[in-house]
């Protein structure tokens, strides 16, 4: 027994080496060893690192001419393919993509999407080059789509996308954001058909949810934060100064956060050449530069007695005010560009509630305390006790209040 027990484990372990030598040749065979019906013939072929997907193509260096046959084996009938070149960018936002996918009456429909916003549902349009030739098969769990592309002369080396997702009747849903489906992309050398693998997605996508959260929690956060502080911490007389420090704090921080947030957002759109959101671009150009001037307004400060103190509460409040509310309006357009799960979204609308609730409740008690005080005086008794009043410290003034922050 004891000599048997090497001879068996050396058969164990050959026939392991054997079978994974097997499924290896196997695997390698399935882009190189396919044939194609009606004798359909494609010099170069690569073995796509995700998604069960092959490319077959013969390209024309001459005319620039590429023809393509881009498989995607093990799919169901109720799931959408497609493949892409992204002739500016890494990543899905820019490119130009083929779609194929078997309709509920069991014909084939295949056109051309260019891609131009995060979580598409692949509407058919005009690509930025030209595409003749273009069909489509679904047989035996595999997707098949053929087409010529027309290219211009810049160069062999492409940026490729390929991506799957699933149907409601025929319309296409939009695919997984996690595992390959955030892998499926790289470079493709049209010479020699290495097919290269590529981070630029998922560095593109940490870099979209570094530029939301920054700006979410600057602008859309600590801006309101330190406002609520400046308009109603201020009413208790155990609170002063510090309450003006805390609003400083508050807001430097929020304008900081919101400089790095805003340089993301630059530096995506340099890494997305052709694809704008002009409103929400525009907005953050506007927000920055109220914000740079309300760091600068600080210095200008006057003191409480200056004559020109009150023009200067005037325009501090009035940038301020808007500062929020673009803020928090732009935040959502950033929710609708990038469109993340909807818990993100439901949980700043908490946060934006909570906020204002907050304000509301402080604001009726703060004009309590300014008609209590007003009855105060006209009584001939001492203010509301433990809270700011009289004319010069600029809080209330015969129960209106005068902010000077």
């Amino acid at each position: 027994m004891g000599g048997r027990r090497p001879l068996t484990l050396k058969l164990t372990l050959s026939l392991s080496l054997i079978t994974c030598f097997l499924l290896s040749s196997s695997y390698g065979q399935n882009c190189a060893k396919h044939s194609f019906p009606n004798n359909r013939v494609f010099k170069t072929c690569s073995d796509l690192p995700v998604l069960n997907s092959f490319l077959h193509f013969n390209y024309d260096t001459s005319s620039s001419k590429l023809e393509i046959a881009y498989r995607h084996s093990g799919i169901g009938s109720s799931r959408w393919v497609a493949w892409a070149i992204n002739p500016t960018s890494t990543g899905m936002v820019g490119s130009q993509a083929l779609v194929a996918y078997q309709q509920t009456n069991g014909t084939m429909r295949v056109y051309t999407s260019p891609i131009t916003q995060y979580q598409t549902q692949l509407q058919e349009g005009e690509l930025s080059f030209n595409v003749s030739d273009l069909s489509a098969s679904y047989e035996n769990d595999e997707i098949i789509i053929f087409a010529t592309l027309g290219l211009s002369n810049n160069g062999t080396m492409l940026n490729q996308v390929w991506q799957e997702g699933g149907l409601n009747g025929n319309i296409p849903q939009v695919h997984g954001t996690s595992g390959a489906n955030v892998q499926s992309m790289g470079t493709l050398n049209l010479v020699s058909g290495e097919a290269g693998t590529s981070n630029g997605g998922g560095s593109k996508l940490k870099k979209r949810n570094i530029h939301g959260v920054l700006n979410t929690v600057s602008w859309g956060i600590l801006m309101p934060m330190g406002a609520i502080i400046a308009r109603y911490l201020k009413v208790f007389k155990s609170a002063d100064p510090a309450w003006f420090y805390l609003h400083v704090l508050c807001q430097f921080s929020a304008y900081v956060v919101g400089v790095a947030g805003w340089g993301t957002g630059l530096k995506l759109g340099s890494e997305s050449v052709g694809i704008q959101f002009d409103a929400h671009r525009t907005i953050g150009i506007i927000l920055f530069s109220l914000g740079t001037l309300q760091v600068f307004a600080l210095l200008l400060r006057p003191k409480p007695e200056h004559k020109y103190r009150l023009y200067w509460n005037i325009y501090h409040h009035l940038v301020g005010y808007t500062v929020i509310i673009l803020s928090v309006i732009n935040i959502f357009k950033g929710f609708d560009i990038l469109e993340p799960e909807k818990k993100w979204k439901h949980a700043y609308i908490g946060v934006i509630v909570a906020l204002a609730s907050t304000a509301v409740l402080l604001e009726a008690y703060t004009w309590f305390v300014a008609i209590r005080r007003k009855r105060s005086e006209s009584e001939g008794k001492l203010p509301y006790g433990g809270v700011n009043g009289g004319e010069g410290n600029g809080m209330y003034s015969h129960g209106v209040r005068t902010q000077q922050a």
